[in-house]
């Protein structure tokens, strides 16, 4: 389960070692529930993007998140404790095992009433859900995001924030195809083929953040 990417940083490693480990920690069982996952190599969002989450929480107060991705429950538990007891959170997973983590964990954290997990796969459940998302976070199989993309900006509400998670791979997605792995490639093609549509769709307004291995934030403009 360990997260090779997360090993390959994109900014020098002296930042990294302040963003990771000079910011305050989280407290409590969630605080309890980083570190463990640290320790034990099980990929969640490194500690620079949760203090990242933390403040845009802040700022937007979103009160429907929909996350596509569960793994162990780290960040909807996150999300769920920044907006406190009326926010609501929506996450998907497909593996029967990180359901099972995931449930645990929100059961411990006392979050049960604000976090639902549906099991089945993005592709599938996407489409039958009628949300209307402040904030939406993907981080699940990257060659899927540029086919999740659609259902995710119709579920976004217009003054909303998607956030898609580890889009650089290590700073590989830079390179040409042919020095990529072939087991890597369509994830290599399909993240390009995303930036390429996001930075040139003029609906979209769009960034980069250098937070854990990228993330690209994207908000819908206002239409007339």
């Amino acid at each position: 389960m360990r997260n090779e990417m997360m090993r390959r940083p994109i900014i020098k490693p002296a930042v990294l070692e302040f963003l990771r480990h000079k910011t305050p920690p989280l407290p409590g069982q969630l605080g309890a529930l980083e570190k463990q996952a640290h320790e034990k190599g099980i990929p969640i969002i490194p500690h620079e993007t949760v203090t990242f989450m933390q403040t845009l929480f802040n700022l937007k107060q979103p009160r429907m998140v929909l996350e596509i991705g569960t793994a162990i429950g780290f960040s909807a538990s996150l999300f769920a404790t920044c907006m406190g007891p009326t926010g609501r959170v929506v996450t998907i997973d497909r593996y029967p095992l990180m359901v099972s983590r995931a449930q645990q964990n929100i059961k411990t954290l006392g979050l049960k009433k604000q976090i639902k997990i549906i099991a089945g796969d993005a592709a599938t459940v996407l489409p039958t859900l009628n949300l209307q998302c402040d904030f939406i976070f993907m981080d699940s199989a990257k060659a899927k995001y540029l086919a999740f993309l659609p259902d995710c900006l119709r579920l976004l509400k217009t003054d909303g924030v998607l956030l898609i998670d580890d889009i650089f791979q290590g700073g590989t997605i830079l390179q040409p195809e042919n020095c990529i792995p072939r087991r890597n490639r369509a994830i290599h093609r399909n993240l390009n083929a995303l930036l390429e549509h996001v930075f040139n769709a003029t609906t979209l307004s769009a960034t980069i953040l250098p937070l854990g291995d990228g993330i690209l934030m994207i908000t819908k403009q206002q239409t007339d």
